[in-house]
């Protein structure tokens, strides 16, 4: 039986083979901000750098199937919240605030659909 947590982290993988390939570098992996007392936390699959020189930052999702909407169905409002708060929390390393944006990587089956800047921070 597959579990969801390997389904998740082959999911990764060829999310990161895929922006690879693209030309995207790899900055991060799995960045993780622990819970405050205002704040619940949050983790950010991927954090990338696009040719350009922006910072991508990537949530994949993977489903061993396309139903019920999709992978990409399943990044709502709040897990966008949270992944606004991790990368406010990754960019506080930089004296310089570079270009940036959230892509979504969808994984469903065998289909891999890359989505840049599915959403942004406002």
């Amino acid at each position: 039986m597959v579990t969801t947590k390997a389904v998740g982290d082959g999911g990764e993988a060829r999310a990161l083979a895929h922006l690879l390939a693209h030309g995207l570098a790899l900055v991060q992996r799995n960045y993780r901000v622990a819970a405050g007392p205002n704040a619940r936390g949050g983790e950010i699959d991927l954090v990338m750098r696009d040719r350009d020189g922006t910072l991508v930052f990537v949530e994949v999702r993977a489903r061993k199937t396309p139903g019920f909407g999709g992978a990409a169905a399943t990044v709502g409002a709040t897990k966008q919240r949270s992944l606004v708060f991790a990368a406010r929390c990754f960019l506080r390393a930089h004296a310089t605030l570079p270009a940036c944006r959230f892509d979504v990587v969808a994984i469903d089956g065998d289909h891999v659909e890359w989505l840049q800047a599915a959403f942004d921070a406002g």
